[in-house]
Parts: C-alpha cells; structure tokens; sequence
C-alpha cells in the first residue's frame, strides 16, 4: 500500500507513532508490518523508533507492506490503514486513515 504522509513536511521515521494495518477488521500483528519511505530499505514498526538517518519527506509516498502466507485470499476484502507522526511544532500526533476495498481474483 502507498501513503502519503500526515504533515506538510518531511520527518525521520523515529518520529513515526505507529502504523496499524486491518484486513477485514481484523487487526495485523505489528511484527508483520514493514514500511519504506524509498522502496529500498524496509524496516519492522520497532526498528523505526531508532532511524533518525532516513527521512519520509512531503510529497514521496511510502510504501507499507504486510507480510502473509500465501497473501490474501480470493475475495473481496476491506483494508484499513492508519498511520501516525510526532512533529516538532504541533503538540498533537497528526493521524490519517484510509479504508479501501480491493478484489483479489
């Protein structure tokens, strides 16, 4: 899944709350989740909290991919994203959440 971010400016991925994925209202496992801002270096929710060197930037969409077995099932399907940012100037974290209903055939 591509996202933009939730600000109008670029932070390092430390500064990035969290990010929850749903499949059919079903809550992913944090662990399953991987999220790149450059589509080359993907990381794990909890190693993010220490990347303060690789920034997502305003206007590049990062990519959140989930890992499964076998992927989704044929079907329709409602995915849910919800990502969350700390900024420096604003003393509330920013959400954006987008719900979608793919087809896999």
């Amino acid at each position: 899944m591509k996202t933009h971010i939730t600000y109008y400016r670029g932070i390092p991925l430390s500064m990035i709350n969290y990010v929850k994925v749903e499949e059919d209202g079903v809550p992913v496992p944090e662990e399953n989740i991987r999220f790149t801002p450059d589509e080359i270096d993907y990381f794990t929710l909890k190693e993010m909290e220490t990347v303060s060197e690789i920034k997502w930037e305003y206007g590049t969409p990062a990519v959140v991919r989930v890992l499964k077995d076998g992927g989704l099932p044929k079907g329709k399907h409602s995915i849910k994203l919800t990502v969350c940012t700390r900024t420096a100037y604003i003393p509330v974290p920013l959400e954006g959440t987008m719900t979608r209903e793919v087809v896999i055939e």
